[in-house]
């Protein structure tokens, strides 16, 4: 299991912006200092209030809107359910990043959230996710090139 923690100003806030997103919680692991967000079947994301998140740092908090300390990036079942995601983001408050960004087998778009932390929805081809995209492997020349 994966359990990613990140600090937000106001957790109320931030629950609704997500849940707009299509994103549910854990209850279990959810109360007035944190929310267990569910990305996947083993992986979560606790959103922490800020006095929360300082009590599991042994570092000072970096502020989300002038510093990157990740990028988080979750997959959506089609193209054009990450243009929905997307779209929700920005009309629940969110800012773009970044427009789409096509690569064929895989699509993209980012936003940063209400604190400032940076999300990518992102759709990718089965085929490409199991086999690789041979299109954009390096070729034999590639890798005997010097680095």
């Amino acid at each position: 299991m994966l359990f990613v923690n990140i600090p937000v100003a106001d957790l109320q806030h931030s629950k609704a912006f997500f849940a707009k997103l299509g994103f549910s919680f854990n209850p279990n692991f959810t109360d007035e200092t944190a929310a267990c967000m569910l990305v996947g079947e083993q992986a979560s994301v606790m959103l922490l209030s800020h006095k929360k998140f300082a009590e599991f740092a042994k570092l000072p908090m970096a502020d989300p809107a002038t510093h990157t300390l990740a990028l988080y990036c979750f997959s959506v079942s089609s193209r054009e359910e990450v243009d929905a995601v997307a779209e929700a983001a920005l009309a629940a408050g969110g800012v773009e990043a970044d427009g789409l960004e096509d690569y064929g087998f895989m699509c993209s778009r980012s936003f940063f959230d209400l604190d400032g932390h940076g999300w990518q929805v992102m759709w990718m081809d089965p085929a490409a996710a199991q086999n690789g995209p041979e299109e954009f492997a390096p070729s034999t020349q590639d890798a005997d090139a010097p680095a």
